[in-house]
């Protein structure tokens, strides 16, 4: 495609925060920076300049310290801003005013809302609570919860006080969140009594009541009623309902102020291959990353209103919450995004005025599979950005969005992960929006692809790598008291040089495009495939629901192997498979054109809706797959095991 499919208008580029952060740079620092393209080069060539700056423009709350960057031999050792101290839960709440914080709807009809004042109060009486449990900085607190506005106020207590969050999503079974918060001891566990999902109810307190036996560290357990039905905390040890924990007779905040990389959050990796790993992030260098992207790359305002479809135990939760620290809008949302009808979302865009939406790849892709048309159906009015994440946008996904959605809308694919607890590729107000890519490089990363010899190219597709430090990379894994995961796990693959496991093009526009995790990336005589090139073919097929592909190890080669799930009424045939291959090679090449296509009843994916190719890998080869709890289904796995059509 020769034309982009959106540009911004002059007054949409002239309104962008990131337009004043330009004029600041250029006015200050470098009067030739013109384009977002110089401003991302000054970014990477003058970093402690641009950091800085992004610290000031921004108004971080806290004592900068001085030095801005403390190099090392090791990147992962880098040390940001050494002599800084501030709090994140201050940032986030340093508007006490009387405009909406939080607003939150589940698809059971419940509703919600707190003002800044109103959510400042409800954080001072939960952290007066927790210290008078004893939390301390340093201490862990878990929470096991839905997509609630106390999820986000129990997080910012814990943070006022200087200690570690950590959360997982509900619909986690017991072994999987054992798996992770049995590794970092927390010392209080917040949890909900029930949840729902597709118009059913999911009890909770039994799951809970079974970790805090489990978990000897876990000395209170806090219960929020979402769901109104009876509770009995018999089954518990020491519990108490939520606003009996509260102590509201506090209504001020002793802000902890600590070092910039105090840890703030752990997260957790997948957890399909092994024990997740407890990745730690500090406090400042989240603050600043997510203040750069969504202040800079997302144009978030005071009036705007932000809906990202998340749970607790995605990473977008906590990029989401961050909004707080901008005096957004944060939008919450309890449930699923197809109930009771597909349009579902569309109606909450208009209802609540979002005007930045998030959401992933696959929603998108089920929508127009599903024949959802709202530029037909509904106003959004106030939207004005699209993201997606999750998974790669297949370019056919682009074309419905402007299309059959919205045409004056900034759609930005954004890609980054759990690791940096944000992005290395993202959208820009003040850029095109092309075809199949990712607008731009997130400023101050040093994003490169390098080829299987380690060399830096453009406009051919190698692992996404970042060859300079960055504050948002973790302050280290939970327990990995000498590095020797941490350096395993991204600096094994270049010497030196982050390795974020993605296999990418930086094209010549300046975007990104992502083909899938490089360790499931195919590798049929030798030439490498990325997956989401098959997918991408697989989303103009109205027959094919759902699809996944692996590599097979077959008489010394590798040979490709695609899994359908099809659509209502449909069987896979022989005409359809043929279609199947003639759509694959008249699109890409012979070598993608998989050896063997098999019809499947579902998709293996995690709890936050990637699909789950390394597992199936494992299973097709007869390798075990080690903690299946972080499977959303993991009973669809079985359907791979000793298939007849993969022995010949």
């Amino acid at each position: 495609m020769d034309k982009p499919l959106w540009i911004p208008d002059n007054e949409r580029i002239n309104q962008a925060n990131i337009s004043r952060f330009l004029h600041m740079i250029r006015s200050e620092v470098d009067p030739w920076i013109t384009d977002y393209h110089g401003l991302y080069q000054f970014s990477i060539n003058q970093p402690t300049d641009f950091w800085q700056a992004l610290w000031e423009f921004n108004d971080v709350i806290g004592d900068c310290g001085g030095s801005i960057l403390e190099p090392a031999d090791k990147m992962q050792d880098t040390c940001w801003f050494p002599n800084a101290k501030l709090n994140f839960a201050e940032n986030l709440l340093r508007y006490r005013d009387d405009r909406p914080a939080i607003s939150f709807r589940s698809e059971n009809g419940s509703s919600s809302q707190y003002t800044y004042k109103q959510l400042f109060l409800a954080v001072a009486a939960t952290a007066a609570a927790l210290e008078k449990l004893g939390v301390v900085p340093g201490d862990r607190v878990a929470g096991y919860l839905p997509n609630l506005p106390a999820s986000i106020i129990a997080m910012l207590a814990t943070s006022s006080l200087g200690a570690i969050w950590s959360s997982t999503s509900p619909d986690f079974g017991i072994n999987g969140v054992l798996d992770r918060f049995g590794q970092i001891n927390p010392k209080v566990l917040f949890t909900a009594n029930a949840y729902c999902y597709n118009g059913k109810v999911f009890d909770c307190l039994e799951k809970a009541a079974q970790v805090a036996a489990a978990i000897d560290s876990i000395e209170q357990v806090v219960v929020i009623p979402y769901i109104d039905q009876d509770i009995s905390l018999n089954d518990f040890n020491k519990a108490l309902l939520w606003d009996d924990f509260l102590d509201r007779s506090v209504t001020s905040i002793d802000f902890h102020r600590d070092k910039f990389d105090l840890p703030l959050y752990i997260m957790y990796s997948s957890g399909t291959t092994g024990v997740p790993k407890c990745i730690t992030h500090g406090a400042g260098g989240t603050l600043l990353q997510h203040l750069k992207e969504l202040v800079l790359h997302t144009d978030l305002h005071r009036d705007d209103r932000i809906f990202y479809f998340t749970t607790c135990g995605w990473m977008m939760w906590n990029w989401l919450v961050s909004s707080l620290a901008a005096g957004a809008t944060v939008i919450l949302y309890d449930g699923s995004p197809f109930y009771p009808r597909p349009e579902a979302m569309f109606d909450l865009i208009d209802d609540l005025d979002i005007s930045i939406f998030g959401t992933s790849a696959k929603s998108i892709s089920a929508w127009e599979k599903a024949g959802v048309k709202p530029a037909q159906t509904h106003q959004l009015s106030a939207l004005k950005t699209l993201l997606s994440t999750g998974s790669p946008l297949a370019p056919e996904s682009f074309d419905y969005v402007y299309r059959d959605i919205k045409k004056d809308l900034c759609l930005s694919s954004i890609s980054g992960g759990t690791d940096i607890i944000s992005c290395f590729a993202l959208g820009c107000p003040i850029l095109p929006v092309w075809r199949g890519e990712l607008q731009c490089r997130g400023l101050g990363m040093k994003v490169e692809i390098r080829n299987d010899n380690g060399e830096v190219v453009v406009d051919e597709t190698g692992e996404l790598t970042c060859s300079a430090p960055f504050p948002a990379m973790p302050v280290g894994f939970w327990g990995d008291s000498d590095g020797s995961k941490y350096h395993s796990a991204y600096f094994e693959a270049f010497e030196n040089i982050w390795s974020q496991g993605d296999y990418a093009r930086l094209t010549l526009h300046g975007g990104v495009v992502i083909y899938g995790r490089s360790d499931t990336t195919l590798n049929p005589g030798g030439v490498r495939i990325g997956t989401a090139e098959i997918y991408n073919q697989m989303e103009k097929l109205g027959e094919v629901q759902e699809s996944l592909c692996i590599g097979q190890q077959w008489e010394d080669d590798v040979r490709v192997v695609l899994f359908v799930s099809l659509a209502d009424g449909q069987q896979l045939n022989e005409a359809l498979s043929d279609k199947i291959r003639k759509t694959i090679r008249s699109n890409t090449t012979p070598r993608h054109v998989p050896a063997k296509i098999i019809q499947v009843t579902d998709i293996p994916r995690t709890l936050s809706g990637k699909i789950v190719e390394l597992a199936v890998s494992n299973i097709v080869h007869g390798r075990t797959v080690k903690n299946k709890d972080a499977l959303a289904n993991p009973e669809g796995l079985e359907l791979y095991r000793n298939l007849p059509d993969l022995q010949s």
